[in-house]
């Protein structure tokens, strides 16, 4: 076995080091942030992997006891199979995915979740039993096969943070890649990076893993390839996934695939700043749209809150939201939405963009005050609320059918009066979480040329790969491939 350099310290690329290192190699991890992980967008993230698995057993192998009490309908999630996950994966990507590297992804998802788990990485359930003794997703308008990390995107990054030092093998931070060369007959792939304080320092492998993210912190690459208006968006996490190692990658000869003009984007608050912060990581998420309406600074509704369960629209919806003028927009919800609002609306800070009253008239002036059309929103709650159909129960855990009829834009499912105060406002504008172009891989991780011959020495994995996601995405799926693919392409390197 010989040299593996891991080129991002994430998920994928420390899947990808512990994976070579398992396989014999001697694996050094060049990541470009800084030493407590919170470089990569991982450590950003909510930590849920989506799974698929045969049996609630399955899931407790992982995650401990679920309490399997018939009477809480927790059978509703005794599976969630191989064909459920690609089949939700292939809808909301329009078919346009890689179908061989999904499939693979999905098939390894559980044993990629149960190799975690054995790293030290802590896992918990997504589906909890509520306090009224009914078994739901720990989300409200959820769906899928989850399991979450504790601790969150910090608590993936210590688990396997802490997995390297027991393996023994070296990580550098603050260590920023600029240049490849691949190897040239007998030679070795040899690596130019700049450390901190300005030096130059040079590295030889055997073999290197690229894992260095996406290029949505570059403001200038995502206009050019996203389109106008992308250079306001907010940047949830990293400041340092630039498309570095897809430069590099190119340079070489890889082929770009994938979505180039699309990405994950959500609603996010106005008050999260310029890009993630390792002090707040990701309270600024607005992802309970679902259960109230949401509308521009005109005061109008412009998209469907209820289409689907959060877990197939929040990736898209940023994009809706940059469309808008001023590129925001504001959640409205009633006491009525209160237990169904995320934890990340709880969670009081300076910075929340948020407005509460009494009445809506009283909101109206406060949304006017800043900028929005007060007047408008009272007229578009009126039209609203003379629209929903009660006649059909409200269940935020399935897709309900509760409508409106006869609206510009119908609310599909969980329609509610906004009626019962306090009345709550979130001003929210796009987050974009990654960009969804990248460079072709083959099953092992081999970055290909555009006639799909592997490259030599160069491998890929995370959020560099392209050809996964088109339009939109489906929650969890980003972490299940960076392990699957980061496992793979670690191994496949190391064996050379």
């Amino acid at each position: 076995m010989g040299r593996v350099v891991v080129v991002g310290g994430g998920n994928a690329g420390l899947s990808a080091a512990i994976a070579a290192h398992q396989s014999g190699a001697e694996v050094v991890v060049l990541d470009r942030g800084p030493v407590d992980g919170s470089g990569s967008d991982s450590f950003y993230t909510g930590g849920l992997f989506r799974v698929s698995y045969h049996g609630l057993v399955a899931l407790e192998a992982i995650v401990g006891p679920l309490g399997m009490d018939a009477s809480s309908g927790i059978e509703r999630y005794s599976s969630y199979t191989e064909g459920d996950f690609l089949d939700d994966w292939a809808r909301v990507t329009g078919y346009r995915f890689d179908v061989d590297l999904a499939e693979e992804i999905v098939n390894e998802s559980y044993e990629a979740i149960q190799w975690l788990s054995e790293q030290g990485v802590p896992f918990l359930s997504g589906i909890i039993v509520d306090a009224n003794g009914q078994a739901r997703h720990s989300r409200p308008g959820w769906h899928g096969g989850f399991v979450e990390v504790s601790g969150a995107g910090p608590g993936l990054m210590r688990g396997l943070q802490n997995a390297v030092a027991k393996h023994g093998f070296a990580v550098h931070s603050d260590t920023e890649v600029l240049e490849i060369e691949p190897p040239n007959g007998s030679r070795s792939v040899k690596l130019r990076a700049r450390i901190a304080g300005g030096e130059t320092k040079h590295y030889e492998a055997d073999t290197v893993v690229l894992a260095a993210g996406g290029f949505q912190a570059d403001s200038e690459w995502r206009t050019r390839c996203l389109g106008p208006g992308w250079d306001l968006a907010r940047v949830r996490a990293s400041p340092f996934n630039t498309g570095g190692g897809i430069k590099m990658a190119m340079a070489l000869g890889a082929a770009p695939h994938g979505n180039w003009s699309g990405a994950h984007a959500v609603a996010w608050s106005v008050g999260s700043g310029e890009h993630g912060s390792p002090a707040t990581n990701h309270i600024f998420e607005r992802e309970s749209y679902p259960f109230g309406i949401t509308i521009n600074s005109e005061g109008r509704r412009f998209i469907d809150e209820g289409s689907d369960f959060g877990a197939y629209t929040y990736a898209k919806y940023g994009r809706e939201i940059l469309r808008q003028p001023e590129q925001r927009a504001w959640q409205l919800f009633d006491a009525c939405s209160a237990d169904q609002l995320m934890d990340e609306y709880k969670q009081r800070n300076p910075y929340a963009a948020r407005e509460r009253e009494q009445t809506l008239e009283a909101l109206a002036r406060r949304l006017s005050a800043r900028g929005a059309n007060g007047e408008q929103m009272l007229t578009t709650i009126t039209e609203f609320n003379e629209h929903v159909d009660e006649s059909v129960a409200f269940n935020p855990y399935l897709k309900d059918g509760r409508t409106t009829r006869g609206l510009a834009i119908d609310k599909t499912n969980w329609a509610q009066r906004l009626t019962e105060p306090p009345f709550e406002a979130y001003e929210v504008t796009c987050g974009i979480t990654f960009t969804f172009g990248g460079v072709r891989v083959n099953l092992q991780g081999q970055v290909l040329d555009a006639a799909k011959r592997p490259i030599p020495g160069i491998y890929a994995a995370g959020e560099m790969v392209g050809g996964l996601y088109y339009f939109n995405y489906a929650s969890g799926t980003g972490l299940t491939s960076g392990t699957v693919l980061g496992r793979r392409a670690g191994k496949a390197a190391a064996e050379v």
